[in-house]
């Protein structure tokens, strides 16, 4: 799932980009996607392997692709023309709470399909010096955009405690954080934090030996936590899903890779709530108006199956919802 430098061709050492769920995905979205003029918004365009499926199997589909990271738009860019698509993509630099402006800007009122793939991408985790990976030691970044100013570092080194322990609870679900904090407010003050070695070495050692037996890397969840502070990670995905439900054309899709509980928590809520008929009890028969706006494609979050899960082990925490867009709101 590796990526290639930007602007150099792939040689056949190269890793190849396995997208997750994309034979799925490319089902979910194809009955929305599949006439001419239509139009996809990836809101996580990555290195683009969802979007090329779709372009390819639809020869009238647009693709707006949106992407904090410019090293993810310039790999995904090289991607697009290699195979003939560039005419049909409009790259956009944004975090994809900012959907409702950039539609705005390109004049697209409504669109037919609407892609969220979350969680940190291949190529940040394939560069060590991107920060996001607690398998080799690089600077303490983690963030998806490096223009913005705060960075895993600021965060580790400056926050309360008790703050601190507060992330890594919520947003790692860790169940030793009060422990980690403190071992980290410990450490920093002999030394401040730079590394994401130094990082996860201090959190498998503050882990009990039992516990690191098991459940991989002791390190996971504590960057996930950080991961997700640094990005505001949640907090765009709650803006950002119900600006895409709205952006849909009737008929139009929504299609959501989630990689832990807490997006998928919010995924699953969002999507439900917009299902259900909104009429009183008391109402003697449901009132249109007051009816589902969407229609859930999925049963629960669909996991990958085993011959996925066997070429492309990232994929084993993936769950897939999707949604159709069945009438306007009121």
């Amino acid at each position: 799932m590796s990526s290639t430098d930007a602007g150099r061709p792939e040689s056949p050492a190269d890793p190849v980009h396995v997208p997750v769920l994309l034979e799925r995905v490319t089902e979910l979205l194809a009955p929305a996607c599949a006439a001419d003029g239509a139009v996809l918004v990836d809101a996580t365009l990555g290195l683009a392997g969802h979007s090329l499926a779709m372009l390819d199997a639809h020869p009238g589909l647009r693709v707006i692709g949106l992407d904090r990271d410019p090293d993810a738009r310039a790999e995904a860019a090289r991607r697009i023309q290699a195979a003939g698509h560039a005419d049909r993509v409009t790259l956009v630099p944004a975090v994809f709470d900012e959907l409702p402006d950039v539609l705005a800007r390109l004049g697209v009122p409504e669109v037919q399909g609407v892609l969220f793939d979350l969680g940190v991408s291949s190529l940040q985790l394939d560069r060590p010096d991107r920060g996001f990976s607690y398998s080799a030691d690089a600077p303490l970044d983690m963030r998806m955009d490096p223009a913005t100013p705060r960075t895993a570092a600021e965060i580790v080194n400056t926050y309360p405690p008790r703050e601190l322990a507060r992330v890594l609870r919520v947003y790692g679900e860790e169940r030793f954080a009060s422990r980690i904090a403190a071992a980290i407010d410990r450490e920093r003050a002999r030394e401040p934090f730079t590394t994401t070695g130094r990082l996860a070495e201090l959190v498998r050692d503050s882990i009990p030996a039992a516990t690191r037996r098991t459940g991989g890397h002791p390190a996971k969840r504590t960057f996930q936590a950080l991961r997700i502070e640094v990005n505001d990670e949640l907090g765009v995905l709650e803006r950002a899903l119900p600006a895409a439900i709205d952006a849909l054309a009737v008929g139009g899709r929504v299609v959501v890779i989630t990689f832990h509980s807490l997006e998928d928590r919010i995924v699953k809520q969002t999507l439900a709530a917009e299902a259900a008929d909104r009429t009183p009890p008391e109402f003697p028969v449901p009132v249109p108006e007051l009816g589902p706006v969407l229609r859930l494609l999925t049963r629960g979050g669909e996991a990958a199956g085993e011959q996925e899960l066997a070429a492309n082990p990232r994929a084993a925490s993936a769950r897939v919802r999707a949604a159709e867009r069945i009438r306007r709101a009121a």
